[in-house]
C-alpha cells in the first residue's frame, strides 16, 4: 500500500519573508532564430528561469518546477522564432500560468551568436561574435521583454595621445618644421596612445518586443567604440584597425555617449518610456585596473538630453 508523501514545499517556512526571485540556471536549450528566405540560425542557449515566492510558501518545489520549466522552454523553443526576447516572454507567459502562488515570472537567455563578414582591408571572409542578451518578465499587468548584446573592440585613450602630440610637435619644432606644416601632419598622421580591448553592452527593454533589429543592436555597439576587431586580420587589416582606432580615440565615458546616440539614431520607432541600459568596460593596458562606465534611461531621456 502507498503512502502519500508530505507536500513540505507547500508548509509554511520559519521564517516568513518573501523572495524575488527563486529557479533554476544553467538550463541548456537550442533555439532557432528565424530569417527571411533563408534557414534559420541554430543557437545553443543558456536560461536562466525564475519565480516569486510568497512569504507563507516555504519552497517552489524545484524538481516539479523543473519538469514545467522543461515543458515550458521546449514548447518556447519547438518552432524559429524571429526575435529570441518572443522567445523569453513566451516562457515567461507561461510559467505564469502554471503557477497558481506567483505573481512574477522571468526568463534570461545567453547564446553565442556568430556573423559572416569581411576584413576591412584585405576583404577576406571571416566571422564574428557577440553574445546574445533577452529577458522577459511576465505578471498579471502584461510582459515586459528585453534584447541586447555584448561586443568587443578596440579604444584608443584621448589623453595619451594628447601627450604624444604635445612631444611630436616639440620634436617637430627642434627639426625646423614650421607650426602650419607641424599642425598638418599631425591632422593627417593620428599619434600613439595606449590601446584598449573594450567591452560594450547595449540593452534595450520596453512592453512587448522593443522596436530595434538585432543585428542593428550589434553595430550600434561594436561602432561605439574607436574601431572594430576582427578575428582574422592581414598585416593591411592591423594597419587599418590601428589607424582607425588612433583616429577615433575615445574615452570609456564617450563610448557610452555613442551608444545613447546610436540608439536614438537608429531606432527612430523606440517607445520614449523604453529603457536603454548601456555599459563600457576596457582592459587597460597600462594600468592593473580596469575602465567602466555606464548609464541606464529612457529612450526619451536622451531624446531630450541628445536636443539639448
Amino acid at each position: 500500500m502507498s503512502q502519500q508523501l508530505p507536500d513540505v514545499q507547500a508548509a509554511q517556512p520559519d521564517v516568513t519573508v518573501g523572495l524575488n526571485h527563486v529557479g533554476v540556471t544553467g538550463v541548456e536549450k537550442l533555439v532557432k532564430l528565424g530569417r527571411e528566405n533563408k534557414r534559420p540560425i541554430v543557437l545553443m542557449a543558456t536560461f536562466e528561469v525564475f519565480v516569486d515566492l510568497p512569504s507563507w510558501r516555504k519552497g517552489a518545489d524545484m524538481s516539479r518546477n523543473m519538469e514545467v520549466v522543461d515543458e515550458t522552454l521546449e514548447t518556447a523553443v519547438a518552432e524559429p522564432a524571429y526575435r529570441v526576447e518572443d522567445v523569453c516572454g513566451d516562457a515567461a507567459e507561461r510559467l505564469l500560468d502554471k503557477h497558481e502562488y506567483t505573481t512574477e515570472a522571468t526568463v534570461e537567455m545567453e547564446a553565442e551568436y556568430v556573423t559572416r563578414e569581411q576584413t576591412p582591408a584585405s576583404d577576406k571572409e571571416t566571422q564574428g561574435t557577440a553574445t546574445i542578451i533577452a529577458s522577459a518578465c511576465a505578471t498579471e499587468e502584461g510582459t515586459t521583454e528585453e534584447i541586447g548584446a555584448k561586443v568587443t573592440g578596440m579604444t584608443v585613450c584621448p589623453c595619451s595621445q594628447g601627450m604624444s602630440a604635445s612631444r611630436a610637435r616639440e620634436t617637430l619644432a627642434e627639426l625646423g618644421v614650421d607650426d602650419e606644416t607641424t599642425e598638418q601632419f599631425l591632422e593627417e598622421v593620428p599619434q600613439a596612445g595606449h590601446s584598449q580591448r573594450g567591452h560594450a553592452t547595449l540593452r534595450v527593454k520596453s512592453d512587448g518586443a522593443p522596436e530595434v533589429d538585432l543585428r542593428d543592436l550589434i553595430d550600434v555597439a561594436r561602432d561605439s567604440m574607436s574601431a572594430r576587431i576582427y578575428n582574422l586580420a592581414k598585416r593591411p587589416d592591423e594597419d587599418h584597425m590601428t589607424e582607425a582606432a588612433h583616429a577615433n580615440a575615445k574615452f570609456v565615458e564617450d563610448c557610452v555617449r555613442d551608444q545613447a546616440e546610436g540608439v536614438v539614431s537608429e531606432f527612430p520607432d523606440l517607445a520614449d518610456d523604453a529603457v536603454v541600459t548601456m555599459k563600457q568596460s576596457n582592459d587597460e593596458s597600462i594600468h592593473q585596473h580596469n575602465a567602466h562606465a555606464e548609464r541606464v534611461a529612457t529612450v526619451g531621456q536622451l531624446r531630450s538630453e541628445l536636443d539639448d
